[in-house]
């Protein structure tokens, strides 16, 4: 058992990252900056050249890297592998592309500045990867990433992840012809074909897995129904596969990018998507911070001059190569600006390339800490930059706006997501979507009955296994993005809350609402819901206009009887809901609403007789009709007795009474 003496020592740094997010990120948003440069700040003052609150930031930066893990887990699901395909000429074309350009002109200038030839050409690559946890961020506050331009964007970081492998196992080489050692290029080659085919023979074992083995173990922890189960399997399988694609040479990003691929068209995904968002994000904070705290505060000091200068040329320089090779492949001018400047930060893995090219004597010390500032102090200045010019790009837009032109098209691609979120799958929704489905609405479909949802998959939805009553799987759905959520489940108090969530969360969003009861109407009525109707008030009028129709009244006459009966029941509704009627007075007293009990919109011809004695005595009819004798007296008789003995029922005859009088 840990002594109270560990205790305090694993508390204090603990606390102190959650102190530094939860003041730092909001002041950063308070003046209009990302949350990634609130991390990145915030690492700084407390990291050893800020106030030295952390003394092992290479500890948390270790335990940080799962936060990109988590993240790129997260973007594998959201991709198809059709998509994937689909993508290959931007992945391959547009991805070597920009690597091949922006390390060739990076490494140039390093040559320039008087370095060796293999020190420029690693702090050249190094400086051409992109932050992946940057721009996937960026992108993601943006509600980019689907967009054309977010697409590329992501294409260029996904052929970089791929890349890491070949250039790892490329600076050897570069070490060993850098000394003169040209024999050593067959051990290199045999080395390289090995790692390379331990790579290829991890990556077949998971798709394998992943094909066969994933989604029959997911459904059988979803139908224990221990969500806690899920959450961890979710992390097994995200961790398992990131630390295999390691141990083969390849990054753990890389690892589960395959994972979340794999699990793309699973039903299981978004609540997978639910599950691992709270982990993702504070994690992925926590790699911001030491991002910020790696940034050497003394070098800066001493060479601030030329480190800031190399930080905004290498920033322009990338953002214009990029930009410029965006539009080669198809993208307009603000797409290309925007893709240009998320990917213009260096990436993480510089910090893993520069220390291994120290330690393969490719890059002096000093160079490797100029290096690694640099590539820190790019993080740190890319958001703010990409920031700015947002601003000024939706300030063009809204000039074009004024000016009756229309924008950017490819901005405006990635609109094809669904418009309707329907919470329930049952029999209710299924008929819902159909009628979206005729008027060719996409639609997102939430529920947590795996056969249901197999029954969706029929319908070309958007798919997502999850309960709908938690904040977190309707952010994962993409409720922030519909116009109108509607719910169709059969559970009253499972609609309310989700009713509840919405119109606290996501006020803009229209809520149409299936009712279970007469009840439930008034109670989502009193939510000022969009629009709320009773499951089965719609097809018992259809089925009443029928039978009249069958007992010899003409189509228009059964018509118009149903909708005299439907206009009496919704003017009785809003009665009820107002606590005009009897039955309805508790809504306004703030009492629990009693029981609404069925009572007739036309006045009955004759009064309700039992057929039999049993029936009689069932329903007390004796009694009734005692007490309805008893009332139409003026006066008791001599030889009865006063009253029925029932007070409740005499009271409650009489205030019929009053109600057919009035």
């Amino acid at each position: 058992m840990a002594s109270p003496g560990e205790h305090a020592s694993f508390l204090p740094p603990v606390l102190t990252f959650l102190s530094a997010a939860v003041i730092g990120v909001p002041v950063f948003r308070l003046i209009g900056q990302s949350a990634v440069l609130g991390y990145l700040v915030a690492g700084v003052l407390i990291g050893p050249s800020g106030l030295s609150l952390i003394a092992e930031p290479d500890t948390a930066a270790s335990v940080a890297e799962i936060g990109v893990v988590l993240l790129l887990f997260i973007v594998g699901l959201e991709l198809h592998l059709s998509r994937l395909v689909s993508m290959r000429r931007d992945i391959f074309g547009l991805g070597t592309a920009q690597l091949v350009v922006c390390a060739l002109v990076l490494g140039g200038a390093g040559v320039l500045a008087g370095l060796q030839i293999g020190a420029a050409a690693v702090i050249g690559i190094a400086l051409a990867l992109s932050a992946t946890a940057v721009a996937l961020q960026l992108l993601e506050e943006r509600g980019d990433l689907g967009s054309a331009y977010g697409s590329r964007a992501f294409a260029v970081l996904l052929l970089q992840d791929l890349s890491v492998v070949g250039i790892l196992a490329l600076m050897p080489l570069l070490a060993s012809a850098g000394h003169g050692a040209g024999g050593a290029g067959g051990p290199w080659l045999g080395e390289a074909a090995a790692s390379t085919g331990r790579a290829l023979a991890a990556i077949l074992a998971v798709v394998l897995v992943g094909r066969y083995g994933l989604n029959p173990f997911f459904r059988l922890l979803a139908a224990s129904g221990a969500r806690e189960v899920m959450t961890a399997a979710a992390l097994l399988v995200v961790l398992g596969t990131a630390l295999l694609m390691e141990q083969v040479g390849l990054s753990m990003a890389m690892g589960a990018f395959l994972a979340g691929i794999l699990l793309a068209e699973s039903n299981f995904r978004h609540q997978l998507e639910a599950d691992i968002e709270p982990f993702r994000g504070m994690l992925l904070g926590l790699f911001f911070m030491s991002v910020g705290m790696s940034i050497d505060g003394a070098l800066v000091r001493e060479v601030w001059p030329q480190l800031f200068g190399a930080t905004l040329a290498a920033i322009l320089v990338k953002v214009a190569l990029v930009a410029g090779l965006f539009r080669l492949f198809g993208s307009d001018t603000l797409g290309a600006l925007r893709g240009a400047a998320v990917l213009a930060p260096a990436g993480e893995f510089a910090f893993v390339l520069l220390p291994q090219a120290a330690e393969l004597g490719l890059t002096g010390a000093t160079a490797t800490r100029f290096a690694v500032a640099l590539a820190a102090l790019t993080m740190l200045v890319g958001p703010i930059m990409a920031k700015g010019l947002d601003r000024l790009i939706d300030r063009r837009l809204s000039r074009a706006s004024e000016a009756e032109a229309e924008p950017s098209a490819e901005l405006a691609e990635g609109a094809g997501e669904a418009r309707v979120l329907v919470i329930g799958f049952g029999r209710f929704g299924q008929i819902l979507t159909q009628v979206l489905l005729a008027e060719g609405i996409p639609v997102t479909v939430i529920d947590k009955d795996v056969g249901q949802l197999r029954a969706a998959t029929r319908f070309g939805f958007r798919i997502y296994y999850g309960d709908g009553t938690r904040l977190d799987v309707l952010r994962a759905a993409g409720i922030g993005r519909v116009e109108t959520v509607c719910v169709c489940v059969d559970d009253r108090e499972a609609a309310l809350k989700i009713v509840d969530i919405v119109h606290e969360e996501f006020s803009s969003v229209r809520t149409f609402v299936r009712a279970y009861d007469r009840l439930h109407a008034v109670e989502l009525m009193n939510r000022d819901v969009d629009f709320q109707i009773r499951e089965t008030s719609e097809s018992a009028l259809a089925f009443g206009r029928a039978a009249l129709e069958g007992l010899g009244l003409t189509p228009e006459a059964a018509a118009a009887r149903a909708d005299d009966v439907r206009k009496r029941d919704i003017a009785r509704l809003v009665l009820q809901q107002a606590g005009a009627l009897p039955d309805g007075a508790a809504w306004l007293r703030g009492a629990e609403p009693v029981e609404l009990r069925p009572e007739p919109l036309t006045a009955p011809a004759r009064p309700a007789r039992a057929l039999s004695a049993e029936t009689r005595d069932l329903l007390g009819q004796d009694r009734r009709e005692a007490a309805e004798r008893v009332l139409a007296k003026p006066s008791a008789a001599p030889d009865e007795p006063e009253g029925t003995g029932d007070p409740e029922l005499e009271a409650e005859l009489e205030t019929e009474g009053r109600g057919r009088d009035g």
